[in-house]
């Protein structure tokens, strides 16, 4: 078994870095060695939207503190420390009257490995159609939807080191048109056992090309308004693009704790394929290992800065249940609310 791990994850690793030679070359820089704005170089953008209201409410320094379900999104290689039959369920109440949602389960496997299988979707409220010639709406809407469906298989190869892998497949879609991929993700985790200091590096996204089809690339038009010219099938084209390569790269720690108060903080580096790199710094205060409050920062954004959330926990023999809220002020568009809920055997 180890040996099989350890080629599948050689193999990812040769991949990441074919992946990331190729976008340094595309989105590197110019002959005038003038640096080129990655914004905007890639579609599936769902697929960097945070996932969980812990990992979120601490400013995303979670990749190495991560050790529910919510791994799946953070660093796969959390996910080994999900020893029972659990599930999680996160809502976001995303910008612009849009709704993410995640959703997973997992089961353990012997007594070093997991298996779990998650659903992510993004969707929008319904949006009107509008045209050059009516532009006040034509009567008619159309929704967005965008879904990742995937299984991650993690584990324990020795005592402190942990992996994850996430194979998925990735769906966007909206007014009649729809492309889709198949991608990965690889992460490792280790923990140095000196005051629970854990190192977290994971890189997500690596996958196809993806390119859009569907009936809404095509059309009818006529050449000229002659009443007697006949419509002819139009196609537009469609270019394939990729998809965002994240990379991550974690250090927490605890840095109090007694028998009723815990306190471990955390950070966060994360590069993107298509917007600057960005560095996040947060904390956990829990009580008695019931009642949590948490705080983060992020930096190198245009939008997200501080976040907070606070959470609870019911804990039993044969029975545990976590709810958690975060709460995201974005600078100039509004508030983003999550709310987690979940559950172990």
């Amino acid at each position: 078994m180890k040996k099989i791990v350890y080629l599948i994850a050689a193999c990812l690793v040769l991949m990441s870095t074919n992946n990331l030679l190729a976008l340094e070359n595309t989105y590197g820089s110019s002959k005038g060695g003038k640096e080129l704005r990655k914004v905007g170089a890639a579609g599936a953008q769902f697929l960097k939207i945070p996932v969980g209201a812990r990992g979120s409410a601490i400013g995303a320094a979670y990749s190495s503190m991560v050790n529910d379900l919510s791994a799946i999104y953070w660093n796969p290689a959390g996910l080994a420390d999900v020893r029972v039959m659990a599930g999680e369920f996160s809502y976001t109440q995303w910008l612009f009257d849009f709704s993410h949602n995640f959703a997973a389960a997992s089961m353990p496997i012997g007594e070093n490995f997991v298996i779990a299988a998650n659903v992510t979707s993004l969707n929008s409220s319904d949006i009107e159609i509008t045209t050059v010639e009516r532009p006040e709406g034509t009567g008619y809407e159309y929704q967005a939807s965008d879904v990742s469906v995937g299984v991650t298989f993690a584990g324990y190869l020795t005592d402190q080191f942990s992996f994850g892998i996430t194979a998925k497949y990735v769906n966007n879609s909206f007014a009649e048109m729809d492309a889709d991929g198949i991608a990965f993700d690889v992460g490792t985790m280790y923990n140095t056992g000196i005051h629970d200091i854990k190192l977290g590096f994971s890189i997500h996204n690596l996958g196809t090309e993806q390119k859009y089809t569907g009936r809404g690339l095509r059309s009818s038009k006529k050449y000229n308004d002659a009443l007697w010219a006949a419509p002819i099938d139009v196609d537009y084209l469609s270019y394939y693009h990729n998809i965002p390569i994240i990379f991550r790269a974690g250090l927490s720690g605890n840095v109090y704790k007694d028998e009723q108060h815990k306190v471990d903080a955390g950070v966060g580096f994360t590069t993107l394929s298509d917007t600057p790199e960005q560095f996040s710094i947060g904390a956990e205060y829990t009580w008695k290992n019931m009642i949590s409050f948490r705080a983060g920062y992020v930096f190198n954004t245009d939008q997200f800065g501080f976040s907070g959330g606070v959470g609870y926990s019911y804990l039993s023999d044969q029975f545990y249940g976590k709810i958690d809220y975060s709460i995201s002020p974005t600078f100039d568009i509004g508030l983003v609310n999550r709310i987690t809920i979940q559950i172990g055997l």
